[in-house]
């Protein structure tokens, strides 16, 4: 399918506007063509289960997380980057899309990018695509979140240039390879910000015998989470549940504790990242090796990890400029000129790029 511009394309735009989502498992940040960035908030939904209606979203809603009455439910709708609960999904993008129709008194509805984990199945791609087709878009298109991450890094991947990106995110890691506005390998890995929330809560149970919520553990991560020691060592107060009594009770926890906690994770990324290297043609790995490989997302940001994946695997390691935005900052470039970037967008289901099986 080509993406022609017709007279009713130029019509269309003075009377809509296109719209780029990045559809996170931890967070969802939406960008408004000729605006920018103009929603970042968590991917949680707060319904009434008595009514059946949406009650929050977004930072609302992760507010009420743990505090809500029974009848209010919390809801994180994508699980390991794809959505999981259609419905509720379907009902979030209908709140995104109408907000931005009404602050740009759209008459047209909008035409929408999606940015997707490399490797989802046909199955979960028709599932954003109609997710957002019901919630009000025009036309809907995909890209794999990668190529959206390489666009953000500004990243050559025009160019017969070797390019790699690591993207740790909320739910998954995509690590590409990228050159030719294509991915040579990919890999998406289950193995990203909530496995290792996940993996400090179970840490928190079995050593200090305390249940504590997602919550705190995820505020254990973004203060503690490290490869090496820090110079001022520290620590903080975790509250929760005795294991055994049942009783409120507190203890103090290290990023020592964090890093044990997350290391089996760690290992697992860094172990991916080398069988990707170990398949790199030659040609475009060379390239790798000169360039270096870059790190976006919010997993980016822990301290350490680029010196680890320095010493074992022997290439630069770069961390891009606001990790946490480039994702959405390369589907803002292609939303902002949908038209050039139409050789890289997911066309039709079964078009994903080459990958790694397990």
């Amino acid at each position: 399918m080509r993406l022609l511009k017709t007279g009713v394309d130029f019509f269309s735009g003075w009377l809509s506007t296109d719209i780029g989502i990045d559809l996170g498992t931890a967070n969802t940040l939406v960008y408004s063509k000729g605006k920018g960035i103009i929603f970042n908030e968590p991917t949680i939904v707060a319904l009434n289960t008595k009514t059946g209606q949406m009650v929050a979203v977004g930072t609302k809603a992760k507010e009420m997380y743990g505090r809500t009455p029974q009848h209010i439910e919390i809801v994180r709708p994508l699980v390991d980057g794809v959505i999981s609960d259609f419905e509720v999904t379907e009902e979030m993008l209908t709140y995104v899309i109408n907000r931005v129709r009404s602050e740009h008194r759209s008459i047209i509805a909008p035409r929408v990018l999606i940015g997707v984990p490399s490797g989802i199945t046909n199955v979960e791609m028709r599932a954003a695509r109609d997710a957002a087709k019901n919630a009000g878009a025009r036309d809907v298109f995909l890209i794999e979140e990668p190529v959206a991450a390489a666009l953000g890094a500004k990243l050559p991947i025009a160019r017969s240039h070797g390019s790699m990106i690591v993207d740790i995110g909320g739910g998954t890691s995509d690590i590409a390879v990228l050159s030719v506005n294509g991915i040579v390998v990919s890999k998406n890995l289950r193995v990203a910000g909530d496995h290792f929330t996940n993996a400090i809560t179970t840490y928190i149970r079995d050593q200090f015998k305390l249940h504590v919520g997602e919550r705190s553990a995820e505020e254990a991560k973004v203060k503690l989470a490290s490869i090496v020691d820090s110079e001022d060592g520290r620590e903080m107060v975790l509250r929760g549940r005795d294991a055994i009594t049942g009783l409120p009770r507190e203890v103090v926890i290290t990023e020592s504790d964090i890093r044990e906690a997350i290391a089996g994770h760690v290992d697992t990324l860094v172990e991916t990242i080398r069988g990707l290297l170990e398949r790199t043609p030659p040609e475009v790995l060379a390239d790798v090796m000169q360039r270096g490989i870059y790190l976006s997302g919010g997993g980016a940001q822990i301290p350490g990890l680029t010196s680890l994946l320095e010493d074992v695997l022997k290439v630069p390691v770069i961390v891009v400029p606001d990790p946490l935005r480039a994702v959405i900052r390369g589907i803002g470039q292609v939303i902002e000129d949908i038209h050039t970037y139409e050789e890289i967008l997911i066309q039709n289901e079964g078009e994903l790029s080459p990958t790694l099986e397990d």
